[in-house]
């Protein structure tokens, strides 16, 4: 078949309508033989179940051309296992793996024309969802259901395609404990968005998410699972409750087991495993300097592996820790003409972290939210908690402090 007629190279992460999407309906405990059909539109009352309280689950695979020109998807069956799994969490009716299949297959071949070439770098991507489709108001699983198959030609997840990316630690959770953090649940992917788009803001591509427990472990990304290689040469992946079952994780591990032959295994890994971060505890020659109070360089000793101040930071570069004072800012919200010290104390917020003894004060005036004062000197106290794990408590009348924009 002619392929269409595409910019495969240039294409991006987005949706292009094809020609065919395969559409199947469960009503009175069963589900129908399923169609493929040319309309793209669903049509569903305005009290849906799916509409009402999110009832959707779904799947994501792709279909590709080899070099020989044959077009094969990846491990279909795991996903229709997956999405069994998901729906069953949700009280929805499993739709039969056979028929999964079967149906993925019929929605690829009769969009053939929209699979990209070999070496294009794009490829057909798949996406099998099922949601509650009769109304219902109140709260309870909805009585009927519609499964679908939509495809589309894609290029790369991220814009460039292979490259590092920038993550940060999010803090947003991504799930709930006990939560449907292992499942793939629409709703799970609405409460990231948020994080996503402030991460977007500030320059990051993607989230690391902790653990929603303790906030202490890895557990994966917005749209995708982590993958270690320890010093060693052991792969080594996040083990919890909440992170979805990925089955590129899963297939990467039986490669690095059984063709790479090297050791990996599923484990709960610890966010500070690579170094300090913040909050850790220190051992050795630079628990002593930290103690000290004596900021500078030092060199890294055996069982210099852990931090518990939270007055200093503590940073890694070329095989030397530097100890430096934290600093906070605080943004003080003040309509202009304001006097600092009329200001309330709910007036303020912190910037970074919570205000400790010891800390270096950087303050800030917001006027009507946006601009800051002239430079020059205001009246400011911190009084400290004896007790580090309580917010400082601010006096707006004594005292000075210099303002920056």
């Amino acid at each position: 078949m002619e392929k269409k007629n595409i910019d495969w190279a240039n294409l991006g992460f987005g949706y292009m309508q094809t020609d065919y999407r395969f559409v199947s309906n469960y009503k009175n405990g069963a589900w129908d033989e399923g169609v493929l059909t040319e309309d793209p539109n669903v049509v569903i009352s305005e009290c849906a179940g799916v509409l009402q309280y999110a009832q959707t689950c779904f799947e994501g695979m792709k279909a590709y051309t080899t070099e020989d020109g044959r077009i094969v998807t990846f491990r279909p069956d795991l996903n229709a296992e997956r999405m069994e799994q998901s729906a069953a969490r949700l009280e929805m009716p499993i739709f039969p793996k056979d028929k999964f299949i079967e149906a993925v297959i019929k929605t690829v071949k009769a969009n053939e024309a929209y699979v990209p070439p070999f070496g294009s770098g794009a490829t057909l991507y798949i996406r099998p969802y099922m949601f509650g489709s009769n109304p219902v108001i109140g709260v309870k699983p909805a009585d009927e259901y519609q499964f679908r198959i939509l495809v589309t030609p894609v290029g790369p997840y991220f814009k460039g395609g292979v490259k590092p990316l920038t993550i940060r630690i999010s803090d947003f959770d991504r799930a709930a404990p006990n939560g449907t953090g292992h499942i793939k649940a629409g709703l799970n992917y609405a409460m990231s968005l948020h994080a996503i788009v402030d991460a977007h803001k500030k320059g990051f591509d993607e989230n690391m998410y902790l653990d929603p427990g303790t906030r202490t472990k890895v557990e994966e990304t917005g749209g995708a699972n982590f993958l270690f290689v320890t010093k060693d040469g052991k792969v080594v992946t996040p083990k919890s409750s909440s992170i979805l079952p990925s089955i590129t994780r899963r297939s990467l591990i039986h490669v690095a087991q059984e063709y790479l032959g090297l050791e990996a295994e599923e484990r709960e890994v610890y966010v500070n495993e690579g170094g300090l971060v913040y909050g850790d505890t220190l051992t050795g020659n630079l628990a002593t300097a930290v103690d000290n109070r004596k900021l500078g360089e030092y060199p890294i000793t055996e069982g210099d592996l852990r931090m518990r101040n939270a007055n200093y930071s503590i940073t890694f570069v070329d095989g030397t820790y530097s100890i430096v004072k934290r600093s906070i800012t605080i943004i003080v919200k003040a309509q202009e003409g304001t006097s600092l010290s009329k200001i309330n104390k709910k007036g303020y917020e912190i910037r970074g972290s919570k205000i400790l003894k010891g800390d270096n004060l950087d303050i800030q005036v917001l006027l009507d939210g946006e601009g800051g004062t002239e430079p020059g000197r205001y009246p400011l106290t911190a009084t400290y908690t004896e007790n580090e794990n309580y917010d400082v408590a601010l006096d707006l009348t004594n005292a000075f402090y210099t303002l920056m924009r």
